[in-house]
């Protein structure tokens, strides 16, 4: 194919295989396999189950992306795969087989950091990002505000992260305690919508005159929503009231806080991504403020806002044409990597020294135009 390569995408940062095809900022064809099924009676993902599930499903899920995009192998011009964030294994499972497919077919490996996947996901339903914009990231793992400028070349600027639980992570702690499945952020979202959410008010973290404005802390919430529910031990739980008010202070506090970071940055465009992203009322909270204050809301379709490896195309793509520098054959992960760049290149270094002495570091930042960021 003649122009901008076609770009595969490969997510498998959790427990969903994600595969995707993009090319010049079009999403060609996508699939998903996920091993949620398989973690839900643990309560949450369990590691081993997740890389072992990615082993089984990656050559199939390449295969049906591939289909419907309508493309062969030999139609890919380059390869992008999650480096980071995520679980070690699962991690692991996704650069070998991209660092395979990259190998025979003599193409270009890009690595990349997953939440700036995220980012890149809404390219695909709303073009290209306005610069600036404010970008809300809310996941299981991950809550945070951004300052966005080009996302495949600038660094990326933290106005606010979570200090503790992230939102994802509430809803998921919180359903256990309210006996709802796995994965709570779904479950809470349909229990909400046969309550009351003013049948009881939760708190809202660090939403004080002096508290930091754009920092996000979710543990107290969920505290808060744990001991309601002691409080009818022995007696019927009022579970749609408490999924409709929990919800209700995780998208009062997201989304004032969102706002804010607009208004005193000025900028006019608010981008929310992520897991979260799907919940219903966090999207209608979200929609309602933008609106009073004259600004432009994007948010992903839903079935781009979970793990999937279209968002790993989409920055991989916008890597490219770019004209990034592709990552070095020996390119390692790193399941905590900090989001400063869209590309995540780490590169392992063999141990070194005596016995007893302190082993070299690795590099956690991302490698761009030969520079690799030490922390």
């Amino acid at each position: 194919m003649q122009g901008t390569p076609v770009v595969l995408g490969i997510e498998s940062s959790c427990d969903e295989t994600g595969v995707g095809l993009v090319r010049d900022g079009r999403l060609l064809g996508h699939a998903v396999a996920s091993s949620m099924e398989e973690h839900a009676r643990f309560g949450g993902v369990v590691p081993e189950i997740a890389a072992r599930a990615h082993a089984h499903a990656f050559t199939p899920v390449v295969h049906r992306a591939l289909t419907e995009a309508g493309l062969r192998m030999s139609d890919i011009g380059a390869v992008a795969v999650t480096t980071g964030p995520g679980l070690s294994g699962a991690l692991q499972v996704g650069l070998a087989g991209a660092k395979g497919l990259a190998y025979v077919l003599g193409v270009p490996l890009y690595g990349v950091h997953h939440l700036a996947g995220h980012v890149a996901a809404d390219t695909l339903a709303h073009g290209p990002l306005p610069a600036p914009c404010v970008v809300l990231i809310v996941s299981g793992g991950h809550t945070s505000l951004l300052l966005v400028r080009d996302l495949a070349r600038e660094p990326i600027v933290h106005l606010g992260d979570t200090l503790d639980d992230a939102a994802g992570e509430c809803f998921d702690k919180v359903a256990r305690v309210f006996g709802l499945p796995y994965p709570g952020g779904p479950a809470i979202d349909r229990a909400a919508r046969e309550g009351d959410a003013r049948a009881l008010a939760f708190p809202r973290p660090l939403t004080g005159p002096r508290d930091d404005p754009y920092a996000f802390s979710f543990s107290g919430l969920k505290t808060a929503a744990a001991r309601w529910a002691e409080r009818h031990r022995g007696q019927a739980l009022p579970v749609a009231d408490g999924a409709a008010a929990l919800q209700e202070a995780i998208a009062d506090v997201l989304t004032r806080k969102a706002v804010a970071a607009c208004t005193a940055h000025g900028v006019s465009t608010l981008v929310v991504v992520g897991g979260v992203a799907a919940n219903s009322r966090v999207r209608a909270v979200a929609e309602e403020r933008c609106a009073a204050a004259g600004l432009t809301l994007r948010v992903p379709p839903l079935k781009l806002c979970t793990d999937n490896g279209a968002m790993v195309a989409a920055i991989g793509d916008l890597l490219v044409r770019a004209g990034a520098e592709p990552a070095p054959l020996d390119v390692s992960i790193d399941p905590s990597a900090p989001l400063e760049y869209a590309a995540l290149n780490p590169v392992g270094r063999p141990l070194t020294g005596k016995a007893g002495t302190t082993p070299a570091r690795f590099p956690t930042g991302p490698t761009r135009a030969g520079k690799v960021s030490l922390t």
